[in-house]
């Protein structure tokens, strides 16, 4: 129902404004505007989901070797203790378990490519235990909410980009972007596991607490004593040697345990196309959503109100460059990422927009684009408190960020 609301109002408002472009300051293309913006989103969300369809028929066959062999049960028990307690609807030993683990450590090392697929393999487990099959569980609120914090250990694409727009130190934002996506996800599983009546104080997830907590300040630490240099070549080296060990992994257990893995992988590679054809619909109704509203100019009003309000009561207002990537992050992954592209070309990439920016776009996700991707392959209309919980992780993100540009940047 909230995507719905969401959804009427990105057209109205959208429609709204371009009226008023049009008959108070005679703008006579606007609306051919919004019309080239919806076909033309139109056609990339059609060209995400065909492009996503290879990357899902490997890794669901590869899952589905994992599976077979036991593999994902060894890894469900392993987490278990932790995960248990924060999707308590999910039984122990559920193949779902492991997948969601899967999904998080490859968002994790930032391999977006590579978690989308697991991540949807979850999303099909956990919709099979889900008894109202239109209606979001709360385990599949928990883990979009997860998805939505988007929590990276290694940055690596922003900290590209940094490095092709000339920047003195293309990794001094990997610091801010650890610390600000591990708030966004405390806040997020904080605020759900409250809603969901998680018990919070459990022993067991102190200690997970603790440990995590220990593990992030220790990576903290290793990466601050590295160069810029260095720190891309260790984050691209291990991120890429986790992943294809992980492969290797299956395939050797797979092999141990006498699987026939070939017939494994193409009975789960199967699944690829359909469910990438299955979610073209949902794709396509949330990015024509957005792009009307950020072509109406819409987009551009809201920014310049909030500029003028804080400017109004004294504010600082050095982070409002950035909102445009803040905005447009939980409506569009591409469109914030031309965001952050256009800071840094505009305000330079060691200005504080340019880093503030940066560590937008590189600690958060995109949480209307999860929401249609991954309810939407599962047929699921009715997202309960997803949308409003996703946000605020959003917002909780986008504080955290600020402060931190402010900490390691401000003057």
């Amino acid at each position: 129902m909230a995507l719905n609301y969401i959804w009427i109002a990105f057209f109205l408002i959208a429609f709204v404004v371009a009226l008023v472009k049009l008959i108070f300051f005679g703008d006579t293309y606007v609306f051919q505007k919004l019309m080239d913006g919806t076909f033309a989103s139109s056609k990339t969300a059609f060209e995400i989901s065909i492009g996503l369809t290879g990357l899902m028929t490997f890794w669901l066959g590869i899952m589905n070797v994992a599976e077979k062999a036991g593999a994902i049960r060894i890894l469900a028990r392993i987490v278990n203790p932790f995960f248990s307690r924060i999707f308590p609807q999910i039984p122990k030993d559920h193949p779902a378990m492991g997948q969601i683990v899967m999904n998080f450590t490859a968002n994790m090392l930032g391999l977006g490519n590579a978690a989308t697929p697991l991540g949807l393999k979850a999303m099909q487990s956990m919709q099979d235990l889900n008894t109202e099959k239109d209606t979001a569980s709360n385990s599949q609120i928990m883990f979009l909410v997860l998805n939505t914090a988007g929590f990276t250990l290694l940055p690596v694409t922003i900290m590209m980009y940094r490095l092709q727009f000339g920047a003195k130190d293309s990794c001094d934002v990997f610091i801010p972007i650890l610390l600000t996506t591990f708030f966004s996800t405390f806040v997020g599983i904080l605020a759900v596991s409250i809603r969901q009546k998680i018990k919070l104080f459990d022993p067991v997830l102190l200690a997970w607490g603790l440990g995590i907590s220990a593990f992030v300040g220790g990576t903290i630490w290793l990466f601050s004593r590295m160069d810029s240099a260095q720190i891309t070549v260790v984050s691209r080296v291990v991120s890429n040697l986790i992943l294809f060990s992980i492969i290797a992994a299956f395939i050797g257990y797979a092999l141990f345990k006498k699987v026939n893995i070939y017939e494994a992988f193409i009975e789960g590679a199967k699944n690829g196309f359909t469910t990438a054809i299955k979610i073209i619909p949902y794709l396509v109704a949330m990015m024509v959503g957005i792009a009307v509203f950020r072509t109406s100019g819409a987009m551009d009003f809201l920014i310049q109100c909030v500029s003028h309000a804080c400017t109004a009561i004294g504010m600082n207002t050095d982070f409002v460059p950035s909102l445009p990537t803040a905005l447009m992050k939980p409506l569009s992954g591409n469109g914030a990422n031309v965001m952050t592209l256009d800071a840094m070309k505009t305000y330079g990439v060691d200005s504080f927009a340019g880093r503030l920016s940066s560590i937008v776009q590189g600690s958060s996700d995109t949480t209307f684009y999860i929401i249609a991707l991954y309810f939407g392959s599962v047929n699921i209309t009715k997202t309960r408190y997803s949308v409003t919980y996703g946000l605020l992780t959003d917002f909780a993100g986008f504080l955290a960020a600020v402060f931190m540009a402010y900490l390691f940047f401000g003057k």
